[in-house]
């Protein structure tokens, strides 16, 4: 494959902030999109390019191309779920999105039968409210076991180039193994349950409906790899596309946009503070993937943001509805977005060797509150609210109304309320 790929000609140029014009995916001019060597990613033999999200963008994305016979598929699902700025995702070959698909991975989404004692389910710890996390410092397992890291949002979750805060998962099929399987802590709990779990879908008429709906041709589709399918496809249209700043950005929409925050977005992306070197591309994330596959150079997705008091590198997460997932950082030590923007000011918490990407800066006490507005200003609540998105089961909390051990399953485990 010679020369490079553009990205699909998908947007139109938008608004110019500070001189530098913002444009859609697969808009190409001097400052929005540059091609680079491709000599780092010669064993892959495809091209890559560098996207710079306007302003003063600074966040490589990779974008390489797929095998022609996947593309249709994600192009023609998300043909019409998409704003036309957003690159079409990555979809595994093995794994293409349907309708059907998805719905039964709503349904398992919100069920806590996935777990192995029947209590929790995937929305325990990613609430749609919360943009797909918890309120909690630190994420809490079926069987009440604190998790070390805090539960990820999962907006625009297709479009990571990797999964985890600190995990090298490369697609969302291998990264629920980790909350299903994990043992140290637990967290779903199916490690030595997987019968129980299966059966409880197996005799479940609805639910054989709806697995053999989303995996035709299979006589016996009720398994643990359709049920991570199913999720996986679920998880990769839970697209965020609608906050005041994307309005702002790509519609010429001043309405959500308050003056604090276009100056706050104008100190984000600036040479000064730099944040979008971090977080940046369509997501505001780190490193993002449209249609392919890995770069030969994973690590450098990772960064020692000085949080720990040991050396430890994160990935850096959307800042899509931060404002509604407090606490922050991988550990939720940090309580309000004021207290982030000190933290990377005063360039971490420890003297100790950290990324160069935390040199620290100076900001007054009135820019970081314009900085908090623009960051506010990423709250999608449209995305929030989205029926589509939401729990499917009667029960609104998310458990059903089936007795149990002379209780319903829509009662909270004793760990969680105090009442043990």
């Amino acid at each position: 494959m010679g020369g490079t790929t553009p990205l699909p000609a998908r947007g139109r140029r938008r608004r110019d902030i500070q001189g530098v014009r913002v444009v859609g995916a697969g808009t190409r001019c001097a400052r929005g999109l540059c091609c680079e060597s491709r000599a780092q990613f010669a064993r892959l033999e495809v091209a890559h390019v560098k996207y710079w999200l306007g302003l003063a963008g600074l966040l490589l994305v990779v974008v390489v191309a797929w095998p022609a016979a996947a593309q249709p598929s994600a192009s023609d699902f998300f043909s019409s779920r998409l704003p036309r700025w957003f690159p079409v995702p990555m979809v595994p070959v093995d794994n293409p999105l349907t309708d059907a698909k998805v719905e039964l991975g709503r349904f398992l989404f919100y069920d806590p039968q996935l777990s192995g004692n029947g209590t929790y389910s995937c929305a325990s710890c990613h609430q749609q409210a919360l943009a797909f996390t918890d309120g909690l410092a630190r994420a809490v397992g079926s069987t009440g076991a604190a998790h070390p890291r805090s539960s990820m949002s999962l907006a625009n979750v297709v479009y990571n180039a990797s999964y985890g805060w600190d995990e090298r998962r490369w697609n969302l099929e291998s990264q629920m193994e980790v909350p299903m399987y994990n043992e140290q802590p637990i967290e779903m709990g199916l490690k030595g349950n997987e019968a129980e779990v299966l059966a409880r879908f197996t005799i479940d008429r609805a639910y054989g409906e709806r697995f053999r709906a989303a995996f035709p041709g299979e006589d016996s589709p009720v398994t643990l790899p359709n049920i991570v399918k199913a999720i996986a496809s679920f998880e990769r249209v839970l697209v965020s596309a609608d906050s005041a700043f994307d309005r702002y950005l790509y519609r010429d929409d001043h309405s959500g946009m308050s003056p604090a925050s276009k100056r706050g977005a104008a100190l984000f992306f600036s040479d000064r503070l730099k944040c979008s070197e971090c977080h940046g591309s369509v997501n505001i994330s780190g490193p993002t993937i449209f249609t392919g596959a890995m770069p030969s150079d994973p690590e450098a997705f990772f960064h020692d943001t000085g949080v720990s008091s040991e050396p430890a590198k994160f990935r850096a997460p959307t800042l899509r509805s931060i404002a509604v997932t407090a606490p922050y950082m991988h550990d939720g030590s940090i309580a309000t977005l004021k207290d982030v923007i000190a933290h990377y000011a005063a360039g971490g918490r420890s003297a100790r060797p950290k990324s160069d990407k935390v040199r620290g800066f100076t900001i007054s006490a009135s820019e970081t509150d314009d900085l908090v507005a623009f960051l506010e200003s990423l709250t999608d609540h449209k995305f929030l609210t989205n029926p589509a998105l939401s729990n499917p089961l009667s029960n609104p909390d998310m458990r059903e109304e089936l007795k149990r051990d002379g209780r319903t399953k829509s009662d909270p485990p004793d760990w969680l309320t105090g009442a043990h």
